[in-house]
């Protein structure tokens, strides 16, 4: 670990990229994934939701977010972040105990946030670069670079992977905590649907969502001016935003009735 740290000390960020050259394989993938919520999560989410109040949840989704911080932890430390680390660390205690096994979160009222990165951030800041989007089965939206995040960050810092694997029970009930994290996750979800449903192309709204939520962890909140124009394509010579509305509105007239997640746009 030292020497991986050592080893980062001098990294730079990698630029994100603007193409989406696996656009119909990403749509086919995001139509699978959609089904699938519709069929069988979010029912269980709803579910969920029936069952529990606000506080209820809000102490599940705190244990699972303070269980989960060795993610960010161990990341800190390869981003040769050791005050990260140290806080990052603190507000683990510090909701372990005081927080009674971190179903609340004093951390956060005493002054140490949320902090949130992972292995696909820790590429990042070797210098890696994003390489194309990519929507994959299950898991949703990703990159060629932060796919690396689910093996990574699943095997070698979540405690409830890790936990599960190391574990044999008849039926499986050791991954049980890791079923009721992703139904709590799908439950905070539905909070964000109205701005998904409200979208022309929900494909295309959850893909620059993505990489815009991505480059924000890169940057801790404060990416450079020259790197949003990267992402938005305001870089490209022959850029004309009128142009560009003027296509999505035709594409819009042209499709009316379609399902967006299927159906790819004019631009």
């Amino acid at each position: 670990m030292l020497a991986a740290v050592a080893l980062l000390a001098g990294c730079t960020i990698a630029p994100p990229r603007t193409d989406d050259p696996l656009e119909k394989f990403n749509r086919k993938m995001y139509g699978f994934n959609d089904a699938l919520d519709r069929a069988v999560i979010r029912p269980v989410a709803v579910g969920y939701r029936k069952v529990t109040n606000p506080p209820v949840r809000r102490s599940i989704g705190d244990f699972f977010t303070n269980i989960r911080m060795p993610i960010t932890i161990g990341n800190d430390l390869l981003q040769a972040r050791p005050i990260h680390a140290l806080r990052n660390t603190g507000r683990m205690l510090i909701n372990l105990t005081v927080g009674i096994g971190g179903f609340f979160d004093p951390a956060t009222k005493m002054g140490l946030p949320l902090e949130n990165t992972d292995f696909g951030v820790t590429l990042a800041r070797w210098g890696l670069p994003e390489g194309d989007y990519l929507v994959l089965p299950f898991f949703g939206p990703s990159t060629v670079r932060d796919m690396w995040r689910i093996p990574v960050d699943g095997y070698f810092f979540n405690p409830l992977s890790r936990y599960a694997r190391h574990h044999d029970f008849k039926a499986g009930q050791y991954y049980l905590p890791e079923l009721i994290y992703l139904i709590s996750e799908r439950s905070r979800a539905m909070d964000a649907e109205d701005f998904l449903k409200s979208a022309y192309d929900p494909y295309v709204f959850m893909r620059d969502a993505y990489r815009q939520r991505r480059l924000y962890l890169i940057y801790d909140g404060n990416p450079p001016a020259n790197v949003i124009e990267k992402l938005q394509g305001l870089d490209e010579n022959g850029y004309d935003p009128e142009q560009l509305l003027d296509e999505q509105r035709q594409w819009e007239k042209q499709h009316q009735g379609e399902n967006p997640a299927t159906a790819p746009p004019a631009y």
